[in-house]
């Protein structure tokens, strides 16, 4: 299938880019996306969440009351955990939530995912452009230009642009992001899609293996 190249002027420039219909036309397999967005969610979790347990409490470990005839629990010592202030039972422990995804079930998630924006009309092509030094100015204005500064804007690249990425660095509602580290998450979470014209071959050749 075949998209418009535009200039950062929004202008159609005339040509096109052929985009592969093995990436960008697939079915999309949503159980393949949820558990590639899940697996980017968990690895994303610090898991250094700690309660302190009964042995961990700062008190004094005397008997409080006798074992039995005191008309309630037999609570032992202050730390237990039925009385105020003493320790959690089975409360939260440090753990690792990342867990192992296979590459081919990864890579049907990013298809998938881009699939779906193709046929919302979310993504397009602009011709490379780069900025004489870091101005946020110039970017907006080319988003502007491209109709597309109402959307939460993911723009890749085929490889490192300091200048571009500077640029839209403080904008809130745009992520620049290179081909590497493309994933689903970023695909779906993103209102508009814009490819660098280098970018196209690289993704077809990256997702088409």
């Amino acid at each position: 299938m075949e998209v418009n190249v535009y200039n950062i002027k929004g202008e159609d420039t005339g040509r096109k880019v052929t985009l592969n219909e093995s990436i960008f036309g697939v079915e999309p397999n949503d159980h393949a996306i949820y558990l590639d967005v899940k697996q980017f969610m968990a690895n994303n979790r610090q898991g250094t969440h700690k309660s302190k347990e009964r042995s961990e409490i700062s008190g004094s470990t005397r008997k409080i009351g006798r074992q039995k005839g005191g008309g309630g629990a037999r609570r032992g010592d202050l730390n237990s955990p039925v009385l105020v202030g003493g320790g959690r039972v089975f409360g939260p422990r440090p753990r690792d939530y990342s867990f192992k995804l296979n590459k081919k079930v990864k890579v049907l998630a990013r298809k998938s995912a881009l699939s779906y924006k193709l046929k919302e009309n979310a993504i397009m092509v602009v011709e490379d452009f780069n900025f004489d030094s870091p101005k946020t100015k110039c970017f907006l204005t080319v988003i502007k230009n491209l109709n597309i500064s109402d959307k939460k804007l993911l723009m890749i690249l085929p490889d490192a642009n300091k200048n571009v990425y500077l640029s839209a660095r403080n904008i809130k509602s745009a992520n620049i992001q290179m081909i590497s580290g493309l994933n689903t998450y970023r695909v779906l979470d993103a209102g508009a899609i814009v490819f660098f014209e280098s970018a196209v071959p690289v993704i077809n050749n990256i997702l088409s293996k």
